[in-house]
C-alpha cells in the first residue's frame, strides 16, 4: 500500500461533555459551560478552538465582530488546513478506522472506506485539480450524488485552498447554471446518478448548463454506472487521471477566514443566495455540535441521511463527523426504496448508533405502519435526530416509541444554511432533563437567542411571542452572501422590515377594505402572533402569475421595495397588465398612508 505523508500530529479527543471544559479552569457541567459560553464567549471559544483543532499557526484574536455592519471574523491570525483536520490527524492514530460507509442505492451493496483510503483519494484528486490549473482562491462546482468521490472532491478543494460550491444533483440545468459562480472554470460531476432505482443523466444536465456558462473550461467526469457518456474536449475522465497522480498532496496553509465553501439557498421565490462559510470557525462549530448534540462517541456509526447538496450534508455527513474521526454514512437512496423498511434495514446492517433524518420522511414512513420498522433490529440506536422543518407531535411520538423503542432521545434540531450548524436542540443537557415532543428547547453553547417585538425591543415576559433573533455571534455563522454583502446585511442584521400583505377577494364579495383590514390583522394576531400582523394590506383584483399559475413573488417584492427597474423578465407572465395594477395599487396605498 502506498505510504501517505501526514501533516498533523495532534490526536483526537473523545467523547464526554467534560472535555468541552478543557482549558477552562474551574468550569464543569453543562449549566456552567453554557453560562460561560454566553457571558464570556471569547474565553470559551478560544479554549475550545485550541483544544479541538490542529493549527499550523495559533490565532491571536478570538473574534472581531460588528453585526450592524455584517462584520464577522473569528480566530484571526490562525492558520490551518481543513482536510488535515478531517483526515491526516486521524490517519496518524487510526488509519484503518472506517471513515465512510457508502450506502449505495442498490441495497446490501454498501462499501467502506478507511481514513487512510479517503486521504489517498483526496490527495490524488487534489493533485489532479492542481495539475489542471485549480489554485488557491478558485471555486469548484460539484454536481454529484452522495458518494465517496463527492466527499473527496470537497476535501480535495479544501486541501489545495480552493472553495467548493456543491449543487444538489436533483437540480435542473438552469438551476445549476444559475449557481455556478462568475469566473468559475471547473465542474466535477458523474456520468449518471442512481437514486430510488432510477438513473438520472447528470453529465447531460451539465452539458446543457455549460451552454450558458462560458467561463467553465473543464469538467471532470467520474463514473457512477458502467454506461458511457459523450465526452467533449472540455471533459476529463476523473478516476483514470487520478491514478496518474501522487498519493502525497501538500496541504495549503489557510487563514481562518479564508473561504471554505459557498452554498446556495434554494431561491424558489427569487435569486438564490450564495451563503459563504469560512475555514476554522465553521469546522469547529460543526465538529462540536456533531459530538455533543448527538452524544457521539469514538467507535459509533453516525447515520445522517441528508444529501451533500444541502447544509445538513456538509455539516453532519462530511465536516462535523470527519473532524471528530467518526464513521459517517453516505446515503444514496430514498426511504422507501425498494420498500419502506430501507432506513431500518440499513440501521441493522451498518449497526448505526445515531440516526438523523427529516420529519417529511418520518411522516411518510409512519403511514406505512409499524411492521416495516419492527422487521429489523434497531438495538444499536442510541440517539434519533430530526432536521429541516418542525416535527409534529404525532411523528415525534412514533419516531420515539416505535423506531427508538422508547429508549432513544429524539433531538429536534433548529438551524439553517446561514447558521452553519445546530443552534437549538434538546441536547446537550443534564442526563435527566426533560425533552418535550416537537420542541428544539435548548440553545447550544455560545448561542444566545432572544425574542424581539416589531420595534426591535427584546421581549422578556412569559406567554409572549416575537421574532427569534440571535443576540451575539458564534464561529459557525455565514460570513456574507457571495458578491452581495449589502443583501447579507439587509437580510440578517437590520431590524426586520414591516410585513406587507396582498389580498385578493373572491368574486362577488363586497366589503369595506378598512373593515376587512382590521379583521385580518386581528385574525393574524390571534392565530399566529401580534408581530406577524401586516403593516400594509393591499387589496388587488389579481396577482401576477406565470402561465402555469405560480405567483411571481419576486415581482411583488420589487413593487413593495419601489424597485421598478429591478422587476426583471416579465415575459413568462400570464398577463403583464396585472403588474401595472399592482404598481398603481401600491402607490395609492402609500399615498393614503402619507396623508
Amino acid at each position: 500500500k502506498a505510504k501517505v505523508k501526514l501533516y498533523c500530529g495532534c490526536s483526537l479527543i473523545s467523547g464526554k461533555l467534560s472535555e468541552v471544559a478543557a482549558g477552562l479552569e474551574g468550569v464543569s457541567g453543562r449549566a456552567a459551560l453554557r453560562e460561560l459560553s454566553v457571558s464570556n464567549s471569547e474565553s470559551f471559544w478560544a479554549a475550545v478552538a485550541r483544544h479541538r483543532l490542529c493549527w499550523s499557526t495559533p490565532f491571536h484574536t478570538v473574534q472581531d465582530c460588528d453585526l450592524s455592519r455584517g462584520k464577522i471574523k473569528w480566530f484571526e491570525g490562525g492558520k490551518l488546513n481543513v482536510s488535515v483536520n478531517c483526515l491526516d490527524r486521524h490517519v496518524h492514530t487510526c488509519p484503518e478506522r472506517v471513515a465512510l460507509i457508502w450506502e449505495r442505492d442498490e441495497r446490501g451493496s454498501e462499501m467502506k472506506y478507511t481514513y487512510g483510503e479517503l486521504l489517498e483519494m483526496t490527495c490524488r484528486l487534489g493533485n489532479l485539480l492542481r495539475r489542471h490549473g485549480v489554485k488557491r482562491g478558485d471555486c469548484v462546482t460539484i454536481y454529484m450524488p452522495t458518494c465517496p468521490l463527492a466527499v473527496a472532491s470537497m476535501l480535495a478543494c479544501a486541501r489545495i485552498g480552493a472553495a467548493h460550491n456543491v449543487v444538489f444533483a436533483g437540480f435542473s440545468a438552469d438551476a445549476l447554471a444559475e449557481r455556478i459562480r462568475d469566473g468559475e472554470i471547473t465542474v466535477i460531476t458523474v456520468n449518471q446518478g442512481v437514486r430510488g432505482g432510477k438513473v438520472t443523466e447528470l453529465k447531460k444536465t451539465v452539458d446543457t448548463a455549460m451552454q450558458s456558462c462560458p467561463t467553465v473550461k473543464q469538467v471532470f467526469v467520474a463514473m457512477r454506472t458502467d454506461n458511457p457518456v459523450t465526452m467533449t474536449a472540455r471533459d476529463i475522465a476523473m478516476e483514470e487521471e487520478m491514478l496518474k497522480e501522487d498519493v502525497v498532496c501538500e496541504p495549503a496553509v489557510m487563514n481562518s477566514e479564508d473561504v471554505l465553501f459557498l452554498l446556495y439557498t434554494s431561491g424558489s421565490t427569487g435569486k438564490p443566495k450564495g451563503l459563504v462559510h469560512t475555514q476554522a470557525g465553521y469546522l469547529l462549530y460543526a465538529a462540536l455540535t456533531h459530538r455533543y448534540v448527538f452524544s457521539y462517541h469514538d467507535g459509533d456509526v453516525f447515520g445522517c441521511v441528508a444529501d451533500i447538496g444541502w447544509i445538513t450534508g456538509h455539516s453532519y455527513v462530511v465536516y462535523g463527523p470527519l473532524a471528530n474521526g467518526a464513521t459517517t454514512v453516505l446515503f444514496e437512496s430514498t426511504p422507501i426504496y425498494p420498500d419502506p423498511g430501507r432506513y431500518w434495514d440499513m440501521v441493522e446492517r451498518l449497526k448505526i448508533n445515531q440516526f438523523y433524518g427529516a420529519p417529511t420522511a418520518i411522516r411518510l414512513l409512519l403511514k406505512y405502519g409499524d411492521q416495516w420498522v419492527n422487521k429489523y433490529d434497531r438495538s444499536t440506536l442510541k440517539t434519533l435526530g430530526s432536521v429541516g422543518e418542525p416535527i409534529n407531535t404525532e411523528a415525534w411520538e412514533w419516531y420515539h416509541r416505535v423506531v427508538g423503542d422508547g429508549r432513544c432521545p429524539v433531538v429536534d434540531t433548529w438551524w439553517q444554511t446561514e447558521t452553519g450548524g445546530i443552534c437549538i436542540a434538546p441536547r446537550p443537557s443534564d442526563p435527566d432533563a426533560e425533552i418535550v415532543p416537537g420542541m428544539a428547547m435548548r440553545p447550544f453553547f455560545g448561542i444566545n437567542p432572544v425574542l424581539m417585538d416589531t420595534e426591535g425591543e427584546v421581549l422578556t415576559s412569559n406567554n409572549t411571542s416575537g421574532a427569534l433573533c440571535m443576540a451575539q455571534p458564534w464561529p459557525g455563522m455565514a460570513r456574507t452572501i457571495h458578491n452581495n454583502h449589502q443583501r447579507f446585511i439587509d437580510t440578517y442584521f437590520q431590524p426586520y422590515p414591516g410585513v406587507y400583505a396582498f389580498v385578493v377577494l373572491k368574486k362577488g364579495i363586497d366589503v369595506q377594505e378598512a373593515d376587512l383590514s382590521r379583521q385580518l390583522n386581528g385574525m393574524v394576531s390571534e392565530k399566529i402572533a401580534k408581530y406577524a400582523s401586516p403593516d400594509f394590506i393591499q387589496f388587488a383584483k389579481r396577482l401576477p402569475k406565470t402561465r402555469s399559475g405560480k405567483i411571481m413573488r419576486r415581482v411583488l417584492r420589487k413593487v413593495v421595495e419601489s424597485d421598478l427597474e429591478g422587476l426583471g423578465d416579465l415575459s413568462t407572465l400570464d398577463d403583464p397588465a396585472a403588474v401595472q395594477e399592482i404598481i398603481q395599487g401600491h402607490e395609492k396605498l402609500l399615498s393614503k398612508n402619507r396623508s
